[in-house]
This record gives structure tokens, C-alpha cells and sequence, in this order.
């Protein structure tokens, strides 16, 4: 394990990689504050605030930060996830102090200017537009919605239109103000770096950065299922049908992990032999386990046509109550090693790596080894898996559905059928 964390005096994190075989560095900042930390009235300001970022400092303007690390035939992007935001760059080793400055720059010297703040807000209502004519990922909100009522935890990360018309730059720098802050930070680099030039750049360039300690989401998370269905015309139903999963610091993370991934995880798994290969219900179908910091999800995703909407949801609720009676060795084994390629696969590559290194300091304050994880994957046997899969599936039940989709099942009937396998 190569990877090292430094804490500097400000109380930011700096975690690294070194991969001395590259020619090439990922570099990121990752905050402690997502969708999840709004208040009342700031739906989807963690998103806009990720926006404007680009948008000019008072160095750089937004044609500047773009020329000025493109020159370096570098890239540099961010992200707004329920718990953190990322900003992240990759360029070549000998760039990476201006990789550095350019990330500080916008996260801690960003001036918001109005007319920019106008033209990106009508981006992102773009932007939500076009969430709304994609029902593949639209079924995903109404899923989080539905699963978490009234909660910040199921809004969607991008807001509202309403509400996004509403901000002004006061909004954001009051957001700004209370979550981005010293002790909410980690900054994250792979590939060809030296750790201790990293801690100086770093120390040196984000001393704007108010010194402070970590966001706390309020009040945690209840998941409590139930049901959203938009009935559209569409040649396809989209359906997400799920149940609570578990943080990622939960003991039993791993065990549901792989229970996902043998049920839904691959074309070998029970929901894709059965449903699409076997019975032909479905093109897409797979399962998924979400773990957050004090709560998760578990579920199927399934596209279908109308006509086998009525088949395919007890078929696939019958292959996920099975699994939990009767999951094989063979399968858990094959989970297993689709777990260890995908994070063994993370470490072949910087930006991967950076992004795991920066999240795991953020969820647990040191890095996980490889060696670690592969041997909780490993030391999980078949009685705990299907204990983790059942206890999953004896949650509440949430149904979420767009298209043609009277006939998906409601979540009294699916906790009814689960009993009966």
C-alpha cells in the first residue's frame, strides 16, 4: 500500500497514490457537503454552486480557467453527489501545481458574478429538462423520493426549477459559508506525485479555504418506502423496485454488496438469467446496493414492455427471495471475484484511484488497503450473505415506475409475495 494521509494544520486532509510507473496525475478536492446538507429553501444549491465554480475567480474568468488548463492538455470537471461535491483534474506530472492552483482557485476565490449566475441557472433548468425526458434516470429520483419523503436525502441533486430560479449569489455564499470549510475537505492525487510536494502545494494554495470542521447531515435518514408512478406513453415501463439497504460502516456492507451483485450484478446473475435470458422479459434489468453514511438502498432496475410488465416484477421478486433462501456457493463466489476486478481494476488507473483514496479518508478518516476489503469480501460465507439479502428484503418495499405501469406490483403485494418464497 502506497497510499499516505497528512493531515495539514488548517485540519484539510491531503491523501495520496503514488504511481511512479505513469507519466500522468488525477488531483481532486472532495467536500463534505451534497444534496443531503440543504436546508429549506436551498434544494439543489450544492449543484449551482458546483457550476459557478467554473465561472471566474477574481484571477481567472470562465474562458481563462478553461484555455489555462486545456493549454496544459489537461482536464477539469466536478461533480454533486447526496453527500460531497468533487472538483477534479488530470493532467501530466509536471502540471499538477497548476492543476493545484486552478482547483483552489474556484473553491476558494470564485466571485459569483450576476450575469454569469443568470446564464448557469438556465443551464441547469436545461439541464432538468432533459432529466425529465430520459425516464431511466428519472425513475431513479422518483425511487429516492418515494423511499425517503419529505427527507433532503430523496430530493434530487439538481433541484427544482422553482427553486433554482430563486437563488441569488447571496444564496450561495451563505451555502458557501457554512459547508465549505477546512475540516470538511479532502484533497485527493494519484499517478505521478510526490506526497510531500503535494502537502505544500496544497497547504501553500488553499489557505483561502476557512478553517472549520465537517458539515453534519440533519436529521439523519429514515427510510420508510412507498410508492411514486408516472404513467406516461412510452413504449417501455421503468421500474425501480427496492428496499433498505446499509451504510457503508455497517458490518454487514460487504455481505449485501455481493448478495447484489450475484442476484443482478452480471449476465450469470439470477435476475439476468431468468428475467431476460429465460423468459425474455426484459432487455435491461440489474440490481444495486447504494451505501450512504447512515443509511442505503438495495433494489432491481427493469425496462420492459407493457405488455410484460404483470410477469416480469414476480418473476424478478421470486429470483431475489430464492437468492435469500438459497444463494449458491458458485454464485457468491462469482460476486466475489466481480467485486475484487472492479476494485482491483480502480487501482490501474489514477483518476479511479484518487476519487477511492479521497472518498474512503472522507468515510472513514484513513485509506482502506486493497488487501483489507479483499479479505472482508473473502471471509463473508454463504450464511451471511443470504442473511444480509433477507434482511434487506424484509424492509419496507418502494416502487417507483414510469410509463405504461398499472400493472407493477404495489408495495403490499410485494411484501407478500417475498413472504411466500
Amino acid at each position: 500500500m502506497t497510499a499516505r494521509v497528512t493531515t495539514l494544520p488548517s485540519g484539510l486532509r491531503v491523501v495520496t497514490d503514488a504511481m511512479p510507473h505513469l507519466e500522468t496525475a488525477a488531483l481532486g478536492v472532495w467536500i463534505g457537503a451534497g444534496s443531503r446538507h440543504e436546508r429549506a429553501g436551498e434544494h439543489g444549491l450544492s449543484h449551482l454552486l458546483e457550476h459557478m465554480a467554473f465561472k471566474g475567480t477574481r484571477r481567472r474568468s470562465a474562458r481563462a480557467i478553461a484555455e489555462e488548463i486545456e493549454a496544459a492538455g489537461g482536464d477539469l470537471n466536478a461533480a454533486t453527489s447526496t453527500e460531497h461535491t468533487a472538483y477534479y483534474a488530470h493532467v501530466l506530472a509536471e502540471d499538477a501545481p497548476l492543476a493545484i492552483d486552478i482547483l483552489a482557485d474556484i473553491v476558494t476565490d470564485s466571485i459569483f458574478d450576476t450575469d454569469e449566475l443568470e446564464r448557469e441557472k438556465g443551464v441547469i433548468l436545461q439541464e432538468i429538462g432533459a432529466v425529465e425526458d430520459t425516464p431511466d434516470d428519472l425513475v431513479f429520483d422518483l425511487f429516492n423520493a418515494s423511499a425517503f419523503p419529505d427527507q433532503p436525502i430523496g430530493r434530487p441533486i439538481l433541484g427544482t426549477p422553482e427553486q433554482i430560479s430563486r437563488f441569488s449569489r447571496d444564496s450561495i455564499g451563505v451555502y458557501l459559508e457554512s459547508h465549505y470549510s477546512s475540516g470538511a475537505t479532502v484533497f485527493g492525487a494519484a499517478g505521478a506525485i510526490e506526497h510531500e510536494r503535494i502537502c505544500d502545494e496544497v497547504e501553500r494554495r488553499f489557505c483561502g479555504l476557512p478553517i472549520g470542521r465537517a458539515s453534519s447531515a440533519e436529521p439523519a435518514a429514515r427510510y420508510l418506502g412507498g410508492e411514486l408512478r408516472l404513467k406516461r406513453r412510452l413504449e417501455q415501463a421503468h421500474i425501480v423496485i427496492g428496499f433498505e439497504g446499509l451504510s457503508y460502516a455497517d458490518d454487514d456492507f460487504y455481505a449485501l454488496q455481493v448478495f447484489a451483485n450475484a442476484v443482478g450484478g452480471g449476465m450469470s446473475s439470477r435476475l439476468f438469467q431468468e428475467v431476460r435470458e429465460t423468459r425474455g422479459l426484459a432487455y435491461a434489468i440489474h440490481a444495486f446496493h447504494w451505501g450512504y453514511s447512515d443509511t442505503g438502498l438495495f433494489g432491481f432496475y427493469a425496462a420492459t414492455g407493457a405488455k410484460d410488465v404483470a410477469e416480469l416484477v414476480p418473476v424478478a421478486l421470486d429470483c431475489l427471495g430464492k437468492a435469500a433462501q438459497g444463494l449458491t456457493e458458485a454464485e457468491a463466489r462469482r460476486a466475489k471475484a466481480q467485486m475484487k476486478v472492479s476494485l482491483l481494476a480502480a487501482l490501474e488507473s489514477p483518476s479511479p484511484r484518487c476519487e477511492q483514496i479521497a472518498r474512503q479518508v472522507m468515510a472513514f478518516d484513513r485509506v482502506l488497503s486493497r488487501e483489507e476489503i479483499i479479505a472482508m469480501i473473502d471471509g463473508l460465507d454463504i450464511a451471511h450473505i443470504r442473511a444480509a439479502g433477507g434482511r434487506a428484503l424484509g424492509s419496507a418495499p418502494t416502487v417507483a415506475a414510469i410509463g405504461p405501469v398499472g400493472k407493477v406490483l404495489g408495495p403490499d403485494r410485494i411484501a407478500q409475495r417475498l413472504r411466500a418464497c
